[in-house]
C-alpha cells in the first residue's frame, strides 16, 4: 500500500509554522550581526611575534581611544573598529608595536557607510529579483496546466520558508557565537534559492507528467504518487550535496564558513519544503483549504 504523504499535510504545515515562528521571534529578539560588508568600518588582521592575550590587546585599544572588537583565530588577531585612514592605520600599528613588540599585518579592509548601505541595498534587490524571476518562470513553465499561477506561488512560499529558517539560524549564531553575515552569506542564500527551486520543479514536473498520463482524476492521488516517485531522487541528491558542503566546511575552513553553513541549513530546509510544503500547498489550495484559513485572519474578517 502506498504511503499517503498528502494526507499528513496538516502535520507538515504545523512543523513548518512552528519553525518559522521561532525564526521570526529570534530575528525580532536578536536580529542579524552585520559584517563589514554591511556595516561601515575597518578590519585589521595582525599577528605578533610574542604571545599576546586578547584581554591585554582589547585594554590597549581602549587606552588608545579606539572602540573595537577583537577576535583571535588561527594565530591572528582580527580588530574591527571605526573606519581608518591609511595614516590612522599606520599610527595604530606603531602604537601596538610599542606595547606588544613586532607585529605583522595580515590583511586590511575598509568599508565606508555609503558603500555598506549600497551593498545591503544591492543584496536585497538581488534576492527580490531572484524571487520574482522564479515566480514568472514557474508560472510560464506550467502555463499549460490548470491554474499555473498556483505552482509559481507555492514555489515562492517554499522559498520564503527556507530563507526564514536560514535567517533564524544565523540570528541565533549571531547572538551566541557573534557570527556575522557578509557577501558570502548572500551568495549562499542565492545558491539555496536555486537549489530549492530545482527540487521543487522536479516534483512539479512529475505532477504535470502524471496529470497528462491520467493516472487519477483525484488531484491528491496524483500529487501523492508524484511525491513517492521523486522522494528517493530528492533525498539522494540532497545527501550527496550535504557531503560536499560538509567537506567544504571541514577542509576549506573559516574563509567560506558562512557560505557552507547557509548551504547546510538551506539544503535541509529546501529538501523538506520541496517535498512536504510546495506540493502539499498545491493540494490545500486546490481543495480550498487556504481560503478557509484566511477567514481566520483579522484582515479577512474586516
Amino acid at each position: 500500500m502506498m504511503f499517503n504523504i498528502v494526507n499528513k499535510r496538516s502535520w507538515f504545515f504545523i512543523i513548518s509554522t512552528v519553525l518559522i515562528l521561532v525564526s521570526v521571534v529570534m530575528l525580532i529578539a536578536f536580529g542579524l550581526e552585520p559584517g563589514i560588508d554591511f556595516a561601515s568600518g575597518s578590519e585589521l588582521t595582525i599577528s605578533f611575534e610574542e604571545e599576546v592575550a586578547d584581554a591585554d590587546l582589547e585594554e590597549e585599544l581602549v587606552n588608545l581611544g579606539y572602540t573595537a572588537e577583537v577576535e583571535f583565530s588561527e594565530g591572528d588577531f582580527l580588530i574591527r573598529t571605526v573606519e581608518l585612514t591609511s595614516a590612522e592605520k599606520e599610527s595604530l600599528k606603531e602604537a601596538l608595536t610599542g606595547s606588544f613588540g613586532v607585529l605583522t599585518e595580515r590583511g586590511f579592509e575598509n568599508v565606508n557607510p555609503i558603500i555598506a548601505e549600497e551593498t545591503a541595498r544591492i543584496a536585497a534587490i538581488a534576492v527580490a529579483v531572484a524571487a520574482v524571476g522564479i515566480l514568472i518562470y514557474i508560472t510560464w513553465a506550467f502555463h499549460r496546466m490548470p491554474k499555473p499561477f498556483h505552482y509559481g506561488t507555492c514555489a515562492i512560499i517554499a522559498l520564503v520558508h527556507d530563507i526564514l529558517l536560514v535567517l533564524g539560524i544565523f540570528s541565533i549564531l549571531g547572538a551566541i557565537l557573534k557570527w556575522e553575515i557578509d557577501l558570502t552569506f548572500i551568495i549562499g542564500v542565492l545558491a539555496v534559492i536555486g537549489y530549492s527551486v530545482n527540487n521543487t520543479v522536479v516534483v512539479f514536473d512529475r505532477i504535470r507528467e502524471n496529470i497528462r498520463r491520467g493516472i487519477s482524476a483525484n488531484f491528491e492521488i496524483v500529487v501523492n504518487s508524484s511525491l513517492i516517485e521523486t522522494l528517493s531522487r530528492s533525498l539522494n541528491t540532497s545527501l550527496t550535496t550535504l557531503i560536499v558542503v560538509l567537506a567544504l566546511q571541514l577542509f576549506v575552513g573559516m574563509s567560506i564558513q558562512n557560505f557552507a553553513v547557509v548551504l547546510l541549513v538551506g539544503v535541509v530546509a529546501g529538501t523538506y519544503s520541496s517535498l512536504f510544503i510546495a506540493p502539499l500547498l498545491l493540494v490545500a489550495w486546490e481543495k480550498g483549504e487556504l481560503s478557509r484559513l484566511t477567514r481566520w485572519l483579522p484582515l479577512a474578517r474586516r
